[in-house]
């Protein structure tokens, strides 16, 4: 894993695999902005709403940098990969990719209740300029309970099958870790985040106290995290996380 430039969209990506970077952070002189959708909308027809809302603020598309996506249900493993691939493809026509690395973070959940029909855009990142912040502005990408993230099989699953307190601390335990490795590729640590989301239709509150709080220490204490019930993106997977920094929050 690297930590790369994207020029033209003003920010630093920490390489991941095809689909997605490990995440990204703004460059000197510039900000992450993160943005809601009110209501998500069909992914290739939110790419539109990307560029209109960009050209909107004045920047161009190379300035995405971080996508959420929502989906009906769970993927299959062979699923998700030939999603993942289309996906990919859409970035590539769209010019967005540098060199061979894909610099946009993502995460892709499917909601527990009321899932949207198709896969679905439900909130973007982007940077704009700020010459006066001196704090840093990022998005870590979604992970989930895979002992290594770029292994898309069953085999990768931490404690398969498994929904005790127990087997959910051990996914936390191995999330926690990417988002600390991830934290650590950009130059961050836990102290740096301010919104930390977890999805999961598992109880949350035996995995609360250990791992999750003493892991993130501060960050958990001061900010909280935020519980979404919902779904990993692929069937089998019981734990996903994302963190971020911002200081924009807007809804559209």
């Amino acid at each position: 894993m690297q930590l790369l430039d994207n020029v033209r969209g003003n920010y630093r990506f920490f390489t991941g695999i095809a689909p997605y970077s490990g995440g990204v952070r703004a460059a000197p002189g510039y900000e992450v902005v993160h943005a809601t959708l009110c209501q998500p909308i069909p992914y290739r027809q939110g790419f539109a709403q990307i560029q209109a809302h960009l050209n909107d603020v004045g920047r161009p598309l190379d300035a995405l940098c971080a996508v959420e996506l929502r989906s009906p249900q769970p993927f299959s493993f062979a699923g998700f990969i030939e999603f993942n691939n289309g996906y990919r493809d859409l970035l590539a026509e769209l010019n967005l990719l540098v060199g061979e690395h894909n610099p946009i973070a993502r995460t892709n959940i499917a909601p527990a209740i009321a899932p949207p029909p198709e896969p679905s855009l439900y909130g973007f990142s982007y940077t704009i300029p700020n010459p006066e912040l001196v704090v840093p502005t990022f998005i870590v990408a979604g992970a989930g309970d895979l002992d290594d993230q770029a292994d898309l099989t069953p085999a990768a699953i931490v404690r398969a099958g498994e929904t005790s307190v127990d087997a959910m601390h051990a996914k936390a335990v191995v999330v926690l870790a990417e988002m600390a490795a991830r934290l650590n590729g950009l130059g961050l640590a836990w102290q740096n985040v301010t919104t930390a989301n977890i999805y999961t239709i598992q109880p949350l509150h035996p995995i609360l106290e250990q791992p999750i709080f003493s892991t993130m220490a501060s960050a958990a204490s001061t900010h909280g995290v935020h519980w979404h019930y919902s779904y990993p993106p692929i069937a089998g997977l019981e734990f996903e996380m994302d963190v971020r920094s911002v200081r924009r929050e807007i809804w559209l």
